[in-house]
């Protein structure tokens, strides 16, 4: 794929979705980090539901800490992986209150420190809460989950064998940075989760499909 097509499959992709979102329900950056953690290996919509329980009784390091395991268990426990996500949200806000007096910091190094929280997570947080487009040492980033990377490989718009090293060839082959980078995240994500899927991709419904170096298209039957 060459730069022509990828900047064209840019341009499509924004002109479908000026200003994308994120699906997660949050109204602050700690409710943010708690969102993305515990939607690893689970849907958005699975994590709202818990959310919209969790997030009006307790959104606050203190008031989530002060429920324990236990307590948050109770309101995240249709989540997969609950019983950890649970032990891991508990201790991250311990450590926000000890750390960084109760505030979602607004560092890289410090949000991976968090339990639970790795390179992903801290980018969706750094990206969607803070508006970051670029890493403490002014280098671009983009949270790359398994959506992406099906998205970027599958297309052939970025190639990589782990999530590290597709987040690195997206950035590298991405066209003018500073107009597509902050809201790549969004497209590449909400493409793979509604059109770019797993088992039967909707070729025939994606807005970038002869743009797509897919050699396996699926298309409806006739």
């Amino acid at each position: 794929m060459n730069k022509d097509k990828r900047i064209q499959i840019l341009n499509r992709l924004r002109d479908n979705n000026p200003k994308p979102e994120t699906e997660l329900n949050f109204s602050s950056p700690f409710e943010l980090l708690v969102a993305v953690t515990l939607s690893a290996q689970a849907t958005d919509v699975s994590v709202n539901k818990a959310t919209n329980k969790l997030f009006p009784v307790a959104n606050t390091p203190q008031a989530i800490f002060d429920l324990g395991v236990d307590g948050l268990k109770q309101y995240i426990k249709t989540i997969g992986l609950y019983n950890n996500k649970a032990i891991n949200v508990i201790n991250a806000c311990k450590m926000l209150l000890d750390l960084h007096n109760g505030a979602v910091p607004e560092n890289r190094d410090a949000l991976e420190a968090l339990p639970g929280v790795g390179r992903k997570t801290a980018n969706v947080v750094l990206n969607t809460a803070f508006g970051w487009l670029k890493d403490n040492e002014g280098r671009y980033f983009i949270a790359v989950d398994t959506h992406i990377q099906r998205v970027a490989n599958r297309t052939g718009y970025a190639r990589g064998k782990t999530v590290e090293e597709t987040e690195q060839t997206i950035i590298k082959n991405t066209p003018n940075k500073t107009e597509f980078m902050f809201d790549l995240h969004h497209w590449l994500i909400l493409h793979g989760r509604y059109t770019c899927i797993a088992r039967k991709p909707r070729c025939g419904s994606c807005i970038i499909e002869d743009l797509c170096d897919f050699k396996d298209k699926v298309y409806p039957e006739e």
